[in-house]
């Protein structure tokens, strides 16, 4: 059976509803201290089950924020990256696994209408999607044999060119959002003589699809992160929506696109610290042993400890801010996530180790935060690839300063 293609005639003059108008100052703010609440209210829950957060993405729509960085000539809020870190700050404050899908939105959003390598009509109906469906999308890239992509090598995946289509066979694992996204940017390579590398559109409900439950992680763990298998999955030819050929690759991102996911995917961690340092507020203030007839908080020691974890953060709010507004270089990108992920885990470290038992405890919050930051580390780039690109960075100007001026 042909899947066939949508006539870009039908859509080369969309007139999208607006979302909800989504507001900003103090009043994007009291909304975004409400959403963190409600999110928190069920994020063990989620922690338990591992089930997708269809509930939190409902509630996301209904205040338009799931179309944010769509821009407004098509429905959504175009809202700027400054914007985009807020929100998934307080999202993540509440529940991180509900935000690291949101950021995968926001980055596939907020550059898709100027990538001409998309049909426009594609690019319309998912940002239609978003606005009035709340439509979700994520690009699926790591593979059980090669790994994470972003340290080298082609696909196992393959789409394969028939005369009815594309056929998509392959696996990918630690695909984020998997139940509850509605598509899938597949990287895979063509078959042909000069492979076409890239990203390749997939609806969910496409026949052939099937999703292996098997994500069973430390934390993050309602991200839904399971395996997706493709067994001649069928596509439009056009639907190649983000592929160069082997010969002649193009850069997945720019300086731009770099910048977005260095400051949005550490917001989600720090977020979590936000979330740790609270609860550690809030129990030395009202745990009172009898042997000292005060609270916790009275004593010099853990003054001293929250005072560290604030500094921590305020250096991670400084960061981010910066960045958010233009005010650092896209090629200190990897260096903002690995210093802004690692005062996180810090940060949650010491609300451990001034917690002690009650810390590590299920019944208490702070348990599930430790778990939770920690999966900031496996995120792209890794420690090591982001400090070593900035420690040969470094001997490469070293060079080009011993040499003789001509």
């Amino acid at each position: 059976m042909s899947v066939p293609a949508q006539s870009s005639a039908a859509l080369s003059t969309p007139s999208f509803p607006r979302s909800p108008r989504v507001p900003g100052g103090r009043e994007l703010d009291a909304l975004l201290e409400e959403i963190t609440r409600a999110l928190a209210a069920t994020a063990a829950d989620y922690d338990r089950s591992g089930r997708f957060p269809t509930e939190n993405f409902a509630l996301l729509h209904q205040h338009g924020l799931l179309g944010l960085t769509v821009p407004e000539t098509l429905g959504g809020a175009g809202g700027d990256l400054a914007t985009a870190r807020k929100v998934i700050s307080a999202v993540a404050k509440g529940e991180p696994s509900t935000a690291l899908i949101l950021v995968m939105q926001y980055l596939q959003h907020f550059r898709l209408q100027s990538n001409n390598q998309w049909p426009e009509h594609l690019r319309q109906r998912l940002a239609r999607e978003a606005v009035e469906d709340g439509a979700l999308i994520n690009a699926f890239r790591v593979e059980p044999e090669l790994g994470t992509p972003a340290r080298g090598g082609l696909p196992a995946t393959i789409a394969r060119r028939t005369a009815e289509g594309w056929r998509i066979s392959g696996r990918k694992i630690y695909s984020t959002g998997s139940h509850g996204i509605h598509w899938y940017v597949v990287w895979a390579r063509s078959d042909d003589a000069d492979p076409l590398v890239g990203g390749y559109l997939v609806h969910r409900d496409t026949p052939g699809i099937s999703i292996i439950d098997d994500w069973d992680h430390l934390g993050m763990r309602a991200t839904c992160s399971h395996e997706v298998r493709f067994d001649e999955v069928l596509i439009p030819l056009e639907h190649a929506v983000g592929v160069s050929p082997l010969s002649a690759p193009r850069p997945e991102l720019d300086g731009e696109g770099l910048l977005w996911m260095s400051v949005l995917l550490p917001s989600i961690y720090d977020g979590v610290a936000q979330a740790a340092r609270d609860w550690l507020v809030g129990f030395l203030a009202t745990r009172t042993p009898s042997n000292l007839g005060a609270p916790l908080s009275s004593l010099q020691r853990f003054q001293e400890i929250v005072g560290r974890i604030d500094s921590l953060l305020l250096n991670n709010r400084t960061l981010l801010d910066s960045a958010a507004l233009g005010q650092v270089e896209a090629h200190h990108a990897g260096q903002l996530k690995y210093l802004v992920t690692n005062n996180a885990i810090k940060a949650v470290e010491l609300a451990v180790e001034a917690s002690g038992n009650p810390g590590l405890s299920r019944r208490n919050p702070l348990e599930r935060h430790y778990r939770d930051v920690l999966c900031s580390r496996i995120h792209t780039p890794q420690d090591d690839v982001a400090l070593g690109a900035v420690g040969r960075a470094a001997f490469a100007r070293h060079a080009s300063d011993l040499e003789p001026a001509r």
